[in-house]
């Protein structure tokens, strides 16, 4: 098999992965026989070898000598950190992107929360998981900061593991519509080009997520024990 296709192949098998353990297809923890993925997906050790390379480099799976990979289990302490990290950078995007963000990109970014309203009411309000890339509203911020180190951080490695965190944790009864309150006020912000309200708003919005997912992941852990007594 020639380098090219392996790498073609490793792309494929490791989106799909990706997708799996963002989604919990793949559970927290769950350990990776990698004979059994590359039946399931149909190819060779070699392209399956450095999916799971890549999926390590995103902090989505851990892998101990002599041990094996298993998919890995996400923690208050790490949540703090990600969203701490979040709530600054995140926020300078927002303030940059109502600086640099042309009028079409400020269109674009209208309609796509329009596209996200709908898919809310579709769904009875009890979904808001947002598709990777340019279908993410913070994605779009991000890019649209036009600082390329800012987006390399934010939407390299670490935004793997915001999607999972946001996935697994942040559905609730209200914070789909919640959610789209905060990302429609962000968005006026930016429209109007006050970079500075754009920033606060960006902030608040990730503090309150952060707040969210503790609260899912206090009630899930609360959940647990009770049923392993």
């Amino acid at each position: 098999m020639q380098e090219e296709e392996i790498t073609t192949l490793a792309n494929k098998v490791c989106e799909r992965m990706v997708n799996d353990i963002i989604t919990g297809t793949l559970a927290q923890g769950q350990k990776l026989n990698e004979p059994e993925l590359a039946r399931i997906h149909g190819i060779s050790r070699g392209p399956l070898r450095e999916a799971m390379s890549r999926l390590e480099a995103m902090r989505l799976i851990t892998r101990t000598p002599n041990v094996g990979a298993r998919v890995i289990t996400l923690s208050y302490e790490e949540l703090l950190e990600i969203y701490q990290i979040r709530e600054t950078l995140e926020g300078l995007a927002a303030k940059l992107a109502a600086q640099a963000m042309s009028a079409g990109e400020k269109t674009n970014l209208r309609l796509l929360l329009n596209s996200h309203g709908k898919h809310i009411l579709d769904t009875q309000g009890q979904s808001y998981f947002q598709q990777e890339g340019d279908v993410d509203f913070h994605y779009c911020i991000i890019q649209g900061s036009k600082n390329q180190r800012l987006i390399d951080m934010l939407a390299g490695d670490l935004y793997q593991l915001v999607r999972m965190y946001r996935y697994q944790f942040s559905v609730s009864s209200n914070r789909p519509q919640q959610a789209l309150k905060e990302h429609n006020q962000i968005c006026s912000a930016i429209e109007e080009g006050d970079a500075d309200l754009a920033q606060w708003l960006m902030k608040r919005h990730i503090n309150n997520a952060r707040n969210n997912i503790m609260q899912r992941m206090q009630t899930q852990s609360t959940t647990q024990d009770g049923e392993n007594r």
